[in-house]
Parts: structure tokens; sequence; C-alpha cells
């Protein structure tokens, strides 16, 4: 099964650690990345994306307001919202959107969860 995961975050480091947690536990997976929430809509305008790994802290917009474009354009995209401002506040809007939390620095540890529940959705839904 090809997976495309795009991967948002303003820092390049950031996009790299992510990318590296992500190749650990999935080299198969191709990743995208997108320096910006602009960018990422682009990115997904022009061609299909099955997860996506959103930095909250962004300019211009957060990663909330982009997950929640997201899930306009694909009800059934699997998010992560990735920040080290670990605020229940944050939890909460992710959750609202049906985006699941996860801590800076991100780790495959810190990925694995979200990970194996989206490569399950997305074999269930191409089942």
């Amino acid at each position: 099964m090809s997976v495309t995961v795009l991967i948002v975050d303003d820092s390049k480091l950031a996009r790299i650690v992510a990318g590296k947690a992500l190749a650990e536990l999935q080299p198969a997976w191709q990743k995208l990345e997108a320096a910006s929430a602009q960018l990422a809509l682009e990115i997904v305008g022009e061609q299909a994306i099955d997860i996506a790994l959103i930095d909250f802290n962004m300019p211009e917009r957060d990663g909330l307001q982009l997950a929640e474009e997201l899930r306009a354009l694909h009800p059934d995209l699997p998010i992560a919202i990735i920040t080290a401002n670990i605020q229940d506040e944050i939890i909460a809007r992710a959750r609202a959107v049906g985006a699941t939390f996860v801590p800076k620095p991100v780790t495959a540890d810190g990925l694995r969860g979200f990970l194996s529940g989206a490569a399950l959705r997305l074999r269930a839904a191409k089942g």
C-alpha cells in the first residue's frame, strides 16, 4: 500500500526530525514537506495525501486552522498536530477537529500510535 505523508512545519530542522521518525517506522511511505500552511494547501490541491503531520506554531495561520481547512477538504484524513506547546486548550482544539496531538520533539515512539491507527484507517478505507 503506497502512503503519502505531508509534513508541515516552518522549521526545516523540525521537518527533518519528523521525517526521520516517520522513516524509522514506515520506511516505504513517501513524504512531502511544506514550510507553511499555504504551501501545504497548494500541495494538497495538486496531489493526493494520505496523512498530515502539522506543526501548531506557524506564521500566517496556526496548525489547527490548517487542520480545519484540510478536514473540510478531506473528512477522513488522519491528521496529527505536533507541538511543544502542551496546553489543555490546544489538545482540546485538536480533538475538536478530529486530529491527534503529538508532542515535540517528534520521535518514532511519539508517532507510533498515531501512525498505526492511521494505517488501519487507510487499509479499511481502501479495502
